[in-house]
Parts: C-alpha cells; sequence; structure tokens
C-alpha cells in the first residue's frame, strides 16, 4: 500500500503532460475565433500546437544528469516552477510572441516529468511495478480530460488559472515522498556514505512495511549497485567520462533496449495516436463537425477524454495480469482496424467539395464514424500510447537509466513534434481519409514489431531484464519460460 500511494502522489506531475495536450487544440481554436484579440495563420497554429513536443526533449535530457546528482524527488519539485510559469505568461499574454514563450516552457517543464517513470520504477515491487507505471497513462489522461472538461466552460486563458492552481497543488504533494532508495544507495557514492546509507534504509521502511519485504527489496537494491559497480566515483577528465558513457552505451544490456525503445517510440508517434489529441476539434469538423443534436466538436471532445481516462484505468489492471505483449499486440490489432473502417466509411460515404472539405452527410453517417475513431482512441490508449513511456522504467539498465530515459525520451518527443507539425499540410496533400488509411499500416506494422522484438517484464527484477538483453543463452530461456507460462 505505501508503494501504491508514493506512486500515485509522484504520478501527479504526469496530469501535466495530459493537460499541454489537450490545450493545444483548446488554445488553437479559441486563437482562431473570430473574437480573438490575438489573430494566428495556418502555420503559427501548427507551430503553438507543436513547440511543447520540440522544446520538451530539453527538459529530459537535463533531467537525466540532474536526477542522478541531486536526487528523484528534488527533480520532480523542481519541473513544478517551469509549468507555473507558462501558465502565468498565458494568463497575462497579449501577443503571439508571448504564447510562444510559454509553450516552449511548457514543454521544458513537461520534459522534467521524465524523472517520475525512473522514480517509481525504483521505488516499486517488480509484481506491482508494471500496474503502477501504467498509472502513468491514468494520470495524463485525466490531465486530457480536465482540460476538456474545462473547455466547456471557459475560454483558454481563464483556464490558465485553474491550471497554475492545480500545479501549486502538485507541488505540495511531491513535498511529501520519500527519496529513491536506489538513487541513495547506487549514486554520489551512496555505499560508501553512512548518512545516505541511513536515509535509504529509512525511505525503504517507509515503502516496505513488512520486514521480510524490505529485506527482499534491500538485497535487490545490494545486488544492483553491485553489478553497476557499487559506485559511480567521478572520473578524472572529460575523456574519462566520454570513455565511460561510451562502454555503457554500447553494451549489449543498454544498446539493445534503446533500439527496442526507439523503434517502438516512432511507430508509436507516426501511427497518429497524439495527432488526434492535439488536433481533436480540428479532426472532429473534417469528420462533418456535428454528430446529433447539441452534439458537436466539443462534447466529441470530451467524450474522448471520458474514454481515454476510463481505458487508462483498464490498462492498469490489465497489464498486471496480461503483461505488456499481450496488451501491445491487440492495442495495435484494434488501432488499425478501427483506422481502416474509419478510412473506408470516409471513402465510400463522404463527398468533398472543390476545397476538399467535406460536404454535408446525415447525422447517422457521422455517428457511425465519430465511433470508429473514437473506438481508435479507446484501442490505442490500451496499449500502444501507454507501454512504451512505462518501458523506459524497466527495460533500461540502472546505470543509464537517468541519462538513457532522458534521451529516449527526447527523441520520442522529436518524433511526435514532426508529426504534429507537419499533420495540417499532410492533411491538405492527403486528406483526412488518406491519413486514416496510413494510420491503419503504420499501427499493423508496430504490431509486427512488438510481437517480434519486445519481450515480457512483468514479475522479472531489474536484474533479471539486464541478463536478458546480455545473454542470448538467458534471452532464449526466458523466452521459453514465456511461452509455457502464457
Amino acid at each position: 500500500m505505501p508503494q501504491i500511494i508514493a506512486s500515485c502522489m509522484i504520478q501527479c506531475i504526469n496530469i501535466k503532460a495530459g493537460i499541454n495536450m489537450a490545450y493545444s487544440t483548446i488554445l488553437l481554436d479559441g486563437l482562431e475565433s473570430d473574437n480573438s484579440d490575438i489573430k494566428v495563420t495556418e502555420s503559427e497554429g501548427s507551430w503553438i500546437a507543436s513547440l511543447v513536443t520540440i522544446t520538451l526533449p530539453i527538459g529530459s535530457i537535463i533531467a537525466g544528469p540532474l536526477m542522478d546528482k541531486f536526487g528523484r524527488k528534488t527533480i520532480c519539485l523542481l519541473s513544478c516552477v517551469p509549468a507555473a510559469v507558462s501558465w502565468v505568461s498565458l494568463l497575462f499574454a497579449n501577443s503571439l510572441i508571448t504564447i510562444y514563450a510559454a509553450r516552449v516552457v511548457a514543454g521544458i517543464a513537461a520534459g522534467l516529468t521524465t524523472v517520475a517513470l525512473v522514480y517509481i520504477s525504483e521505488l516499486t515491487h517488480p509484481q506491482v511495478r508494471p500496474m503502477l507505471l501504467c498509472l502513468t497513462s491514468v494520470f495524463v489522461s485525466l490531465g486530457i480530460l480536465i482540460t476538456c472538461c474545462l473547455a466547456v466552460m471557459l475560454d483558454w486563458r481563464k483556464m490558465t488559472i485553474i491550471f497554475l492552481a492545480l500545479e501549486c497543488c502538485i507541488f505540495s504533494i511531491l513535498y511529501f515522498i520519500p527519496e529513491s532508495p536506489y538513487w541513495l544507495m547506487c549514486f554520489q557514492n551512496g555505499m560508501f556514505n553512512e548518512k545516505r546509507i541511513s536515509k535509504m534504509k529509512h525511505s525503504l521502511k517507509r515503502l516496505n512495511r513488512r520486514q521480510t519485504i524490505y529485506e527482499e527489496e534491500y538485497s535487490r537494491i545490494m545486488e544492483t549497485c553491485e553489478s553497476r559497480g557499487a559506485s559511480d566515483e567521478a572520473p578524472k577528465s572529460i575523456a574519462v567520462a566520454i570513455k565511460n558513457y561510451y562502454h555503457m552505451f554500447t553494451s549489449p544490456a543498454a544498446y539493445k533496449p534503446l533500439l527496442i525503445l526507439f523503434f517502438l517510440f516512432l511507430l508509436q508517434q507516426l501511427s497518429g495516436s497524439y495527432v488526434i489529441i492535439f488536433y481533436a476539434i480540428s479532426v472532429f469538423r473534417e469528420m462533418g463537425g456535428t454528430f446529433g443534436k447539441n452534439f458537436n466538436e466539443h462534447s466529441a471532445l470530451v467524450m474522448l477524454g471520458i474514454i481515454r481516462f476510463v481505458i487508462s484505468i483498464v490498462t492498469v489492471f490489465c497489464s498486471r495480469k496480461y503483461g505488456r505483449r499481450v496488451l501491445c499486440i491487440l492495442s495495435g490489432i484494434g488501432m488499425a482496424i478501427s483506422m481502416f473502417l474509419s478510412g473506408m466509411y470516409m471513402h465510400f460515404a463522404l463527398s468533398y467539395d472543390e476545397n476538399g472539405n467535406t460536404e454535408e452527410t446525415t447525422v447517422d453517417q457521422k455517428w457511425l464514424l465519430l465511433f470508429f475513431v473514437l473506438a481508435y482512441i479507446c484501442t490505442s490508449s490500451l496499449g500502444f500510447i501507454v507501454i512504451p513511456w512505462t518501458m523506459i522504467g524497466e527495460l533500461l539498465p540502472v546505470s543509464i537509466r537517468g541519462i538513457g530515459g532522458g534521451l529516449m525520451v527526447s527523441l520520442a518527443y522529436i518524433m511526435m513534434f514532426a508529426v504534429i507539425k507537419s499533420y495540417p499540410y499532410l492533411l491538405k496533400s492527403m486528406t483526412i481519409e488518406g491519413i486514416f488509411f496510413s494510420f491503419s499500416f503504420i499501427s499493423l506494422t508496430g504490431t509486427a514489431f512488438v510481437y517480434f522484438f519486445l519481450p515480457e517484464t512483468l514479475g522479472k527484477s531489474f536484474s533479471d531484464i539486464e541478463k536478458f538483453f546480455s545473454s542470448t543463452k538467458e534471452r532464449k530461456t526466458m523466452r521459453n519460460a514465456n511461452s509455457r507460462n502464457s
């Protein structure tokens, strides 16, 4: 129970990630309205939507060395400061430059939340770790849902007041969480520092009340620290530091999971999961806009938020029972089918005028199309949106988890920036139906990749996972064990 409470407290910082995603479409819709005092072009709008993703890698990259140097808890608290600054800037924004600057700062703040994945993976027992890491999606989805619901009642500027107050609450919650026992012991010569050892034992006791579990976790920490050299003494020169990092990142236990994560994130971004969220109102308008009496694109946006939130909760419990691979495969298949049906429906049931805009169709037709797109949101939330982020804290070895995790999140958001920024231009050249077909094909490709390359991590310790990538023989043994269990 203490591990669950601590994980939920840490996950609160991921609410801001969901807010940043959904707020993009709210902000764009407000700025593009006729009564907006700040006017934006299509190109400027794409920058507003994507700036938060291109600057997020800055936060992710610096989060790695910062969390290794100053601790997981300190960086969690630090992430709240730039986030609060961004909301204050938007509240008083009177020019496009101020909005750009606020989105840049928001991206950096969101990048610092990378620490949550590492933090939770180090606080939790292997049996509950998959479930608690999947809470990331629940809290991101909660941020999306909060934003979607507020959009019905408030404009984009008034919403910033609510988000600023929320940021202050998150800071207060994070203040009471314990520091990571792994960081206290395995970094900054922790094994040779009596004060840090005492803090580690106190933190471990808070997280593991039962003596047997406490001793088990203590043994795991000692094994992990000893396997990485027991301490991380500062190198005598930059050349030595570079050489050390080179050896760490070129070991099979490091580069193999990094490659798997890279392609997993690439396929995740190209499958369009985040395009639908960042441009939700625009996408729903492309589909016709009105889906029934008093049910427009804003109502569809709220439904999107509700579906994503509910399914993310379901995913938490399913991941503990079925593991990562099964959820990812089912998710990819569902995404491919729903996007293919959406594309086919638009191809045969909808028509376009000479400007490429959707012509008026019956409400019944639009309802079916909305169902297919929401089914895509539902299935993507089951695995493909969630799993890659949670795997960062599990697949990467402790020795590179801080820097490697920051690097991987940075690459993921650079890919996201490219996809989000190019969407308006792809829409003009391919139409929405062509984009749906592309998403379907890439989702199917992602499913195949997961089937052949992604290992199962459910119930396995960090040392087990590291051995899996380090040894071919160990990998074959684990695969045979997985086959017998399934």
